[in-house]
């Protein structure tokens, strides 16, 4: 199990209001180094790769040390055994992915774009 640190860009040169944060090559019970992300309240995860076995869970919390599932718009909880494109619904102060199992084929890929609201 490796903590996999996120890289954040921001992908249109003139405004710091859209940023995307990528963990890139989550294997088998990795776990995403945490980020804030509150500014930015329109968010979406979006899964791709290969998943080897593994599920994966996009978590919250307030308090940097209790990680809860974080619920798509239909309620049903972040935890994906395929690539996805999901809205984020809850606006935690940290916010990171954890695999769970898997095999030596798990690499993956967790996209989060987030808008700041105006």
């Amino acid at each position: 199990m490796a903590t996999v640190v996120p890289v954040t860009t921001f992908p249109y040169e003139t405004s710091l209001d859209v940023a995307v944060t990528t963990w890139y090559g989550m294997g088998k019970d990795d776990d995403g180094e945490p980020v804030q992300l509150v500014v930015f309240s329109d968010r979406s995860v979006q899964i791709a790769g290969a998943f080897g076995g593994a599920s994966i869970t996009i978590g919250g919390s307030n308090d940097g040390v209790t990680y809860h599932a974080l619920t798509d718009a239909a309620g049903v909880p972040l935890t994906l055994t395929d690539t996805a494109l999901r809205q984020i619904m809850e606006l935690p102060v940290w916010i990171k992915p954890r695999v769970f199992g898997g095999s030596p084929a798990t690499n993956l890929a967790v996209i989060i774009a987030g808008r700041r609201s105006l």
